[in-house]
């Protein structure tokens, strides 16, 4: 794979996760939610995007992209607004490359974008302890 190629996914409408996403999930990884493409699926689990894409006349061969969430070095998200612009999409840039997944209108971007941060950035993050000075006799500075 070329690594500054970009990769493009439209997600459809959510759809009910596929059985056979389970035979290749790891060990405590769990399917968390799902979209049909245009031809196939998308199912994001707690450790990664796996997207299936049939390919050829008949749809019988199948590639299967999967992005672990350690490779997202930054990601933006974009809802749609406006007259005409009712797409939502999420960018990612990630050690393969650039990964853009453009979203039909009703499908919930932010929802997508908390799924993200909260694999990659943990959901346990704590935030840093304040180091600003305090002055004798003044209150102490706002958080």
């Amino acid at each position: 794979m070329e690594t500054n190629a970009i990769l493009a996914w439209t997600l459809v409408s959510e759809c009910p996760i596929p059985p056979d996403v389970s035979n290749i999930l790891v060990p405590g990884e769990i399917a968390v939610a799902a979209y049909k493409t245009f031809r196939d699926s998308a199912v994001f689990t707690n450790k990664r995007l796996i997207v299936r894409d049939a390919q050829g006349i008949t749809g019988k061969k199948v590639e299967i992209y999967s992005l672990p969430y350690s490779s997202i070095y930054m990601w933006s998200s974009e809802n749609g607004h406006g007259l005409f612009n009712f797409n939502s999409e999420i960018e990612l840039w990630t050690k393969a490359g650039h990964i853009k997944v453009n979203l039909n209108k009703g499908l919930d971007v932010r929802r997508l974008d908390n799924l993200i941060a909260q694999a990659v950035l943990g959901s346990a993050a704590t935030p840093a302890a304040d180091t600003r000075p305090t002055i004798p006799g003044n209150p102490p500075p706002l958080p």
